[in-house]
């Protein structure tokens, strides 16, 4: 069985997959200080609920955007799983898909993995909204290669920012209003980041089609993923597709694209 990570700059997430077929998943906090001895001691206690030991594991693959956490989680891997994990970015890892970047090596590891796993899975040319701690727009093509996107902070980190630097500002939840108008400091904060942010993703979204398919006459496919897509995708027509294990897909399918050219 196969155990891919992808480990973010909010959580770190473990799934285990047997074949083509995901037999469980967990997610964890991120933490700089993590060991792989404590990460150990959760994961197997949560493998046993569902009736999985660490013999079962004989492959591993990880995407991290966290550098102090991956050496751990391949510690992790190694000494608790007794396998050798295979690192997105990893010059000897084909990802079997074209990086346009002016520089290549800028691409996040964890932006790679969900261009291909959206390749296999829908029509090109498209767009990945991955919103978490930043939110990404990445693009692939019509060609199927990676052509780059757009890094914007993330809802939380906005909301968080305020609060820290407007000493009468509270600290709230996203959270979508019914109206606009807010009667009060709470809901004019929910309302301004709500329909700020999706503003935000529909404007974005329509630069990128515009510049995709400059006609108009090519469509082009949105698929949203991350922790909060389905909280923005209420108020917006412009995302096709929800698909929150987009990543983890990722992971599998190069792990089984490298296992088999060796």
């Amino acid at each position: 069985m196969l155990l891919a990570i992808d480990a973010g700059n909010t959580n770190v997430v473990f799934a285990v997959f047997d074949g083509d077929e995901k037999r469980a998943h967990w997610r964890i906090s991120t933490d700089s200080q993590r060991t792989a001895d404590e990460y150990a001691v959760w994961l197997v206690s949560l493998m046993g609920m569902k009736g999985l030991t660490p013999t079962d594991i004989d492959a591993a693959i990880l995407s991290s955007v966290v550098p102090s956490q991956t050496y751990a989680l391949m510690k992790l891997t190694e000494e608790h799983f007794g396998c050798v994990t295979m690192r997105v970015g990893d010059p000897s890892v084909e990802l079997g898909l074209q990086n346009k970047l002016l520089n290549p090596r800028e691409a996040g590891a964890d932006r790679l993995v969900n261009a291909v796993s959206a390749v296999a899975s829908y029509p090109t040319p498209l767009v990945v909204i991955d919103i978490g701690t930043g939110t990404t727009f990445d693009v692939v093509d019509a060609e199927g290669a990676f052509a780059g996107g757009v890094i914007a902070p993330g809802p939380a980190l906005s909301l968080d920012a305020l609060h820290r630097v407007a000493a009468q500002l509270p600290k709230v939840d996203i959270a979508k209003p019914d109206v606009a108008i807010g009667r009060g400091t709470v809901a004019a904060m929910q309302s301004g980041m709500f329909w700020g942010y999706t503003g935000m993703i529909e404007g974005i979204l329509k630069r990128i089609i515009a510049e995709l398919s400059p006609d108009g006459q090519t469509k082009v496919t949105v698929i949203g993923t991350g922790g909060l897509v389905r909280l923005f995708a209420e108020g917006t027509d412009m995302i096709h597709h929800i698909d929150g294990d987009l990543t983890l897909r990722g992971l599998r399918l190069i792990h089984a694209r490298n296992a088999a050219a060796n």
